[in-house]
């Protein structure tokens, strides 16, 4: 039996509290379990938290029912990959060491069923916001997670909780559809495609799930968010689609 690849993104597990990130925890431990008789691969497209780092000896704690529910998931055979996220872009080899999930850093090209991928959580991608691209190349520089890592635990995890509390994820506003002509990801995907075909761009990190024709036969996909619309994508071999969890 031919299984689904399942897509799914920006859960930011750590705001804006303990309490709601704890609900959210339970809704898509919820959904793994609704979709693992029938999940082949599952591609999680970064900011699963909304902070990590990942010390020599220590990470931030919670969320190990998800944590525990990927493991299982991960050694009844199901394949998992963990897109860095812009939030989450600290995770380094824990993951893979004890779950076995292989790491993402940047875009990843795929072929399933015949139509081929183009995989991203989706930040830096795109015209504008020069400021945030120059910011992620120094956060994802060695000497950045060098110097973090000198800092104590307690300090460390306390200021990036802080950043977490006035990250948009924190204020969870009304997302905006701009239109297919200013969705600067969808401006990625168009200019990629003078350059190579791809049946499918899976981006996250927008907040808004979309499906969008692009032309010739390719469509950009958002995964959306975990905070409000629990919206994902599921592969069946044939046609990528864009679904929503009801628990």
């Amino acid at each position: 039996m031919v299984k689904n690849i399942y897509f799914a993104s920006d859960f930011h597990l750590g705001t804006p509290n303990y309490a709601e990130s704890r609900t959210r925890e339970e809704r898509i431990v919820s959904w793994l379990n609704f979709i693992e008789p029938t999940c082949g691969e599952l591609f999680l497209m970064g900011d699963i938290f909304d902070f990590w780092f990942e010390y020599a000896k220590v990470i931030p704690k919670g969320f190990i029912r998800l944590q525990g529910k990927l493991a299982s998931m991960a050694d009844s055979g199901i394949k998992i990959y963990f897109f860095k996220g812009n939030h989450d872009m600290w995770v380094f080899d824990y993951f893979k060491q004890e779950i076995g999930m292989e790491i993402i850093s940047d875009e990843w090209i795929i072929e399933r069923g015949g139509k081929k991928f183009y995989l991203h959580h989706g930040d830096g991608l795109g015209p504008g916001d020069k400021k945030y691209k120059f910011l992620r190349k120094i956060f994802r520089s060695k000497i950045c997670q060098w110097l973090f890592a000198r800092l104590h635990p307690n300090l460390g995890i306390g200021i990036a909780n802080g950043w977490s509390k006035s990250s948009r994820a924190a204020s969870n506003p009304e997302e905006v559809f701009y239109g297919i002509e200013r969705e600067w990801l969808a401006i990625y995907a168009k200019d990629q495609l003078k350059k190579e075909h791809f049946d499918y761009f899976v981006f996250g990190h927008r907040h808004l799930p979309m499906d969008l024709d692009l032309g010739n036969g390719s469509r950009y996909i958002n995964t959306g968010e975990w905070l409000k619309y629990n919206s994902y994508a599921v592969f069946d071999g044939v046609d990528l689609k864009l679904e929503y969890y009801k628990p």
